[in-house]
């Protein structure tokens, strides 16, 4: 079976077992789309309820989940980390960011990571002095990223490998995203 095929079963499964939770609760009412969409990317990216208020992030998300890594890619044959950021942040946020980690660190204002809110960056120095590496931030400690090893896919900053390396977070700065969207 494709991994396309399961997430479907395991959408519509989610959706029938939200829908039957909502309807036990109150017959009267349908399930809101937007919540049983919220239920679906919890289950299946591991980010709490409350934490997926962005559908769209999650939908542009799930469509790349497996997109191989490739140093230079922007597409869906392969996609390094910078692209996949910038990808995200103009098709979800309407914002042009750099292509670069370290330059689209330069349009942030940093972040520790208690500070963190969906939709910001994160930032790691992997086996670097310079930033190395970059993510979208979820909620619930995790973060969307094309990762060398595994391509795209969600991973928790508590994991030992990325809190070695975290840097720090970042947030778009309003000066940033008008200087950049005007050239």
């Amino acid at each position: 079976m494709t991994k396309k095929f399961l997430f479907t079963i395991i959408l519509i499964g989610s959706l029938n077992s939200a829908f039957a939770q909502s309807k036990a609760k109150n017959d009267t009412q349908l399930a809101d789309p937007d919540n049983l969409a919220s239920q679906y990317f919890s289950q299946v990216m591991g980010v709490a309820v409350n934490a997926t208020s962005n559908i769209k992030l999650y939908k542009f998300i799930y469509e790349w989940i497996g997109t191989p890594y490739i140093f230079g890619g922007n597409t869906k044959r392969g996609i390094d980390c910078s692209a996949f950021a910038k990808a995200i942040y103009e098709k979800v946020f309407n914002t042009s960011i750099l292509r670069n980690s370290r330059d689209i660190f330069s349009m942030t204002d940093p972040l520790s990571k208690d500070e963190l809110k969906e939709g910001d960056l994160v930032f790691f120095k992997i086996k670097s002095k310079s930033i190395s590496h970059v993510g979208v931030y979820l909620g619930d400690n995790r973060f969307a990223h094309a990762s060398t090893s595994g391509g795209v896919r969600i991973s928790n900053l508590n994991e030992p490998y990325y809190t070695r390396y975290f840097y720090k977070g970042g947030r778009i700065l309003e000066t940033a995203k008008k200087s950049f969207t005007e050239e």
